[in-house]
């Protein structure tokens, strides 16, 4: 026998589509309902998740077998016909509308229109990409690393810098004053460097009123040294050279009593004062106001005969007196080695350019150091005009004229403080080798620029001089001698010659408005000032007694200026001295 499908009364809806509003038929006796019975009946709305309502692909097994397997969630009570092959039941609650833990295939329509693409700068730069895992892996090991290198530098430097536990940084040394301020001195007046750089002045071109000394001839031949083959440094301890202050120079005090000028000062002196808004270290300059005429001098064991080393870098070098690496050590490592350099570059046969004096320090028969000294005068004024002596230390031949020069060394302590090693860089990398001496020496590049213009020099040679080795502060080698023309070099170096000039003048015109005396200016060791002091008229004499110094802060260059003997002597004994006492 073939089952029967029965489909049920279809309600028939005269006012529209789709099913009446009202799903029950009523008659004057009787109420039916067109639903079918025991069917459960969920209301929904669109946005709830819907099932399979009936499943014609799977089979589910006939009535005679066990009931035991069928879903734990089938109702006795639902439609079931077992009378032919097919089983067309309806079982809804193996397949509900509704199932809340089925979301495997559930798919939810978005009817929202795609958001528009936001084009521009704004957007491209603020929008995050996903990165993968392995790539973000990469970049914080590499971030590790540097960390690691950074922490290991510091570690590195920190160690290098540090001989002792108790020793003292480079900022104790800044703070240390170039001389002993003491308390009956009255301050007169202070000068930051911030007005110095908006000085201005022009000066016409200098006269020569004498020159004195004699000049060797530059030996061309140092041009083509390079590192791989280098020169060792000789020594020169015949040779006599002289730091003589102003007051103490003949020529000046003669030019002096003539009326030649009112300012008198030497190209050190001049120097220093023009590059002081570059100088770190503590410097001072005795000034002495005598009637109308005004005297710059530098004191006996003033710093002013040192040369600074690693003045302006950054990195700080020990403070322990008797360290090779010490400022006041390479102090006098620098002069010893600028020295014995201007003398090797020369051709030593006795050929010489003499001048219309002797030189006037020397005594008769001593062997003196090819020198010439140009004392020159610039106008300042109407009724003003500045004497300066002014230094040369050889002399070449071009074009069958005599052009003047000026010799000073760059000296290489340790590759590790610079971070550049010139026997390295310097055949291939020179610039970047000259770029970091400028950064850490710039006050003292900037002071021999200066001379060399003072002194209308033709040329300035700088040589490059380093340790044999970086312990042996003794031996040196020469890995390097390069030219330059002194208005190019300051224009590399941003000097300018109006502002050194404007510097120059202002100081004058202050000093010139004091009373008759003696006053010393000197640069704050801790600040970017100078300040004026006016001290007694013994200050700084023999006889003047001082409340000295501690003796580990106590500064005595290796250079001795005084009359007489003293005044003449030369520098040359004194540094062996001090450098044969640290070996």
């Amino acid at each position: 026998m073939v089952g029967v499908f029965e489909v049920g009364a279809v309600p028939f809806n005269p006012d529209g589509w789709g099913p009446p509003d009202s799903t029950t038929a009523t008659t004057p006796t009787t109420t039916t309902t067109t639903l079918p019975l025991h069917v459960p009946f969920a209301p929904f709305s669109r946005s709830e998740k819907l099932g399979r309502i009936a499943d014609f692909t799977r089979s589910f097994p006939s009535s005679n077998a066990n009931p035991s397997n069928r879903p734990s969630s089938a109702k006795p009570g639902a439609a079931n016909s077992s009378d032919g092959p097919f089983d067309f039941s309806l079982d809804f609650d193996a397949f509900p509308l509704a199932n809340p833990d089925d979301d495997s295939s559930f798919r939810l329509v978005d009817a929202k229109p795609p958001p528009r693409p936001k084009f521009g700068p704004k957007w491209r730069f603020n929008q995050h990409r996903p990165q993968l895992p392995q790539r973000r892996d990469e970049e914080v090991e590499a971030r590790k690393r540097e960390a690691e290198k950074e922490r290991a530098r510091r570690d590195r430097l920190y160690n290098l810098n540090r001989s002792n536990q108790n020793q003292p940084r480079r900022e104790a040394a800044i703070f240390k004053s170039s001389v002993d301020i003491q308390p009956e001195w009255n301050m007169h007046d202070q000068i930051p460097f911030s007005t110095f750089s908006k000085l201005s002045f022009s000066v016409a071109e200098p006269e020569d009123l004498l020159l004195c000394g004699a000049l060797e001839y530059y030996d061309r031949s140092f041009d083509r040294i390079t590192p791989k083959n280098e020169r060792r440094l000789e020594r020169f301890k015949n040779r006599n050279f002289f730091k003589v202050t102003t007051t103490d120079d003949p020529v000046i005090r003669r030019l002096a009593n003539e009326d030649k000028a009112t300012v008198f000062a030497t190209d050190t002196i001049l120097a220093t004062l023009m590059c002081a808004s570059r100088s770190v270290y503590s410097w001072d300059i005795v000034v002495q106001r005598v009637g109308n005429k005004l005297f710059f001098d530098k004191r006996d064991g003033s710093q002013l005969d040192l040369l600074s080393v690693h003045e302006t870098s950054q990195e700080p070098l020990p403070e322990a007196k008797d360290d090779i690496n010490s400022a006041y050590s390479l102090g006098v490592e620098a002069a010893y080695i600028n020295q014995n350099f201007s003398q090797q570059v020369l051709v030593r046969d006795g050929n010489k350019v003499s001048f219309d004096e002797p030189n006037p320090f020397a005594n008769e028969g001593d062997e003196v150091a090819s020198v010439a000294y140009r004392y020159r005068r610039w106008k300042l004024d109407d009724d003003m005009y500045l004497v300066a002596r002014c230094e040369v230390q050889s002399v070449v031949e071009v074009n069958k004229q005599k052009s003047f020069l000026t010799l000073n060394a760059l000296n290489e302590f340790d590759p590790k403080y610079s971070g550049v090693d010139w026997r390295q860089k310097l055949e291939t990398q020179r610039g970047a080798v000259l770029a970091t001496e400028l950064k850490n020496n710039a006050n003292k590049l900037a002071k021999w620029t200066a001379q060399a213009l003072l002194a209308s020099a033709d040329l300035m040679k700088l040589g490059y001089v380093s340790r044999v080795h970086p312990r042996d502060h003794f031996n040196h080698v020469i890995l390097a001698v390069v030219g330059y023309k002194p208005r190019d070099f300051a224009a590399q170096i941003n000097l300018n010659t109006a502002n050194m000039w404007g510097i120059v003048k202002s100081i004058v015109d202050l000093c010139m408005k004091l009373n008759e005396g003696k006053y010393v200016l000197v640069k704050d060791p801790s600040k970017p000032q100078v300040r004026i002091y006016e001290v007694p008229a013994d200050a700084f004499e023999n006889d003047y007694v001082e409340e000295p110094l501690p003796e580990d802060e106590q500064v005595q260059p290796p250079t001795m200026d005084g009359e007489g003997e003293e005044a003449n002597g030369t520098t040359n004994d004194v540094e062996d001295k001090e450098i044969e006492a640290q070996t």
